[in-house]
C-alpha cells in the first residue's frame, strides 16, 4: 500500500506495537504525510514521509495527502468553530509544525476544514525557511520532557533537535542513534553556538559559547544549562561520556 495520505487529527502516539500499552516511540501532528504499510480493523502500521519513521496509530479514515500552503508557526494555537457568525474556541490545537491548506478566510480566521477556523497570525507560509534555529529551541522551554513527544504536550531531546529541520523541510533523523550516524564530527573542540552534543541516548545543542538547551529527562523539561556543568553531570549520573560533537551549519 504506497498511496501517501495525511493525518487530519491535532496529534496521536505512535507506537512500538498495534496497542495503546506498547511503548510510544513518536508522534505524529497534523498535515504530516504517510504510507500504510499493513492495516487490520482497529491499527494501521504506517510510514512517515518526512523521515521514513515506521510505527502504529489507530485505523480511522484518513484523507490522500494535499499539498501544504502553510504551517503553524506558534508553540499551538487553538482551534475554533464558527457557531451564529461567532468563533467559539474548541478545546483542540494544531501543534508546531503542523501543516495545512486554506479553504475560506473571514476576517482574522483561516478556515483549514469545514467549521475549523484557526486565527491567520499563527500560520506562515510553508516554504518560509527559519534560520534562526535558537529562536525554534527556545519556543519549547519549559515544556515538560515526554519520551516519544514531539510537541507542546511533551517533547524529548531527540525530537527538539529534528523539529528545527522538520519546520524547514529539511530531512533529519528522529532518534540519537541515527543522528550520531547521520552527523559529521567537527575537529575544533572549543564549544560554539550551534554546537550539536551527543551522548548514547541523549542529544543537546549550544546557544552559545558556554550554554546548552536540551529537553532533560531528570529535570523533566527543557531547559537551558552551562555546558561543562552538563557534561560532568551526565557523566556523574548516567555514566556517559560525550560520543560526537557536530555543528548545526554542517546541515
Amino acid at each position: 500500500m504506497k498511496n501517501k495520505f495525511y493525518f487530519n487529527r491535532p496529534l496521536s502516539n505512535l507506537h512500538l506495537k498495534p496497542s495503546s500499552k506498547s511503548e510510544v516511540t513518536s508522534q505524529i501532528i497534523y498535515g504530516e504525510k504517510f504510507s500504510i504499510l499493513k492495516k487490520n480493523k482497529e491499527w494501521i502500521k504506517i510510514k512517515l514521509n518526512f523521515d521514513n519513521y515506521i510505527g502504529y496509530i489507530k485505523n480511522r479514515k484518513f484523507k490522500n495527502a494535499f499539498k501544504a500552503e502553510y504551517k503553524i508557526k506558534n508553540l499551538k494555537t487553538r482551534i475554533f468553530f464558527l457557531k451564529k457568525n461567532k468563533y467559539k474556541q474548541s478545546d483542540q490545537y494544531l501543534y508546531f509544525g503542523s501543516k495545512i491548506r486554506i479553504l475560506n478566510q473571514k476576517g482574522n480566521f483561516y478556515e483549514f476544514e469545514k467549521n475549523k477556523w484557526i486565527n491567520k497570525n499563527s500560520i506562515i507560509k510553508d516554504q518560509n525557511i527559519e534560520k534562526n534555529y535558537i529562536k525554534i529551541f527556545k519556543l519549547f522551554l519549559n515544556i515538560k520532557y515526554l519520551w516519544g513527544g514531539k510537541s507542546a504536550t511533551g517533547i524529548d531531546c531527540s525530537a527538539l533537535i529534528q523539529i528545527f529541520f522538520f519546520y524547514n523541510n529539511k530531512f533529519f533523523p528522529r532518534d540519537t542513534k541515527d543522528q550520531i550516524k547521520y552527523s559529521k564530527a567537527k575537529t575544533r573542540k572549543k564549544f560554539e553556538k550551534g554546537d550539536i552534543i551527543f551522548w548514547k541516548g541523549h542529544v543537546a545543542i549550544c546557544i552559545n559559547s558556554k550554554e546548552l538547551i536540551h529537553a532533560y529527562g531528570p529535570r523533566k523539561k527543557v531547559l537551558i544549562m552551562p555546558i561543562k556543568k552538563t557534561i560532568k553531570l551526565i557523566e556523574k549520573t548516567a555514566k556517559l561520556k560525550v560520543k560526537k560533537i557536530c555543528n548545526i551549519k554542517q546541515f
